[in-house]
């Protein structure tokens, strides 16, 4: 049996959104036990964690996974299609970056930065016609659609967007504006 640590007790109350309070309650203990226990200052009875950990265990929410949040189909170019082509989708659909998808696997990706940093060095700005493979990026991480959110939120901190791959091929794509939507309700 896994005992857990002080640490491990508080940062799953707060993962919850529960107060110490509301723990204290369902418990049946004091709002000041469940402070003592989480800052480690006091060593409780197996029957007292037990409650807690009983408390924490029902109140867990349903995990949300990425196949929930994942839009599809996925819009993307391919390495030898032009750089007009990802401009023309991106200005379609209101979108500043695509993922650069070859037979059905991830190779990179093509944003509005990359295309913009191209114009200023002046490899784009000769010809529409160069193709996404000579300006493209590194592409999006990839996740199992079981993913879960509180992971995926992690990795959007420091990437645009995240592919959703099952079975070797790309079957949805979360972006930063998918989360926005999940905190207003939409």
């Amino acid at each position: 049996m896994h005992i857990p640590t002080p640490d491990e007790l508080k940062a799953r109350r707060e993962l919850l959104h529960l107060r110490q309070t509301e723990v204290a309650a369902m418990a049946g203990i004091s709002q000041s036990m469940v402070a003592r226990i989480e800052a480690g200052s006091v060593d409780p009875r197996v029957s007292t964690l037990s409650r807690i950990v009983q408390v924490l265990n029902t109140a867990e929410k349903p995990r949300m996974v990425a196949s929930q949040v994942m839009h599809s189909p996925v819009l993307s170019v391919a390495p030898g299609e032009t750089i007009s082509r990802a401009v023309d989708i991106m200005d379609q659909k209101n979108i500043s970056q695509l993922p650069v998808i070859s037979d059905g696997v991830p190779v990179g990706c093509i944003s509005e930065s990359a295309i913009v940093s191209a114009i200023d060095e002046g490899s784009a700005g000769k010809s529409q016609d160069i193709e996404v493979k000579r300006i493209m990026e590194p592409g999006f991480p990839a996740v199992p659609p079981d993913m879960d959110i509180e992971t995926v939120v992690r990795i959007l901190q420091k990437h645009h967007a995240v592919l959703v791959m099952e079975e070797g091929k790309v079957r949805g794509v979360i972006t930063k504006h998918d989360l926005l939507s999940l905190v207003i309700g939409r």
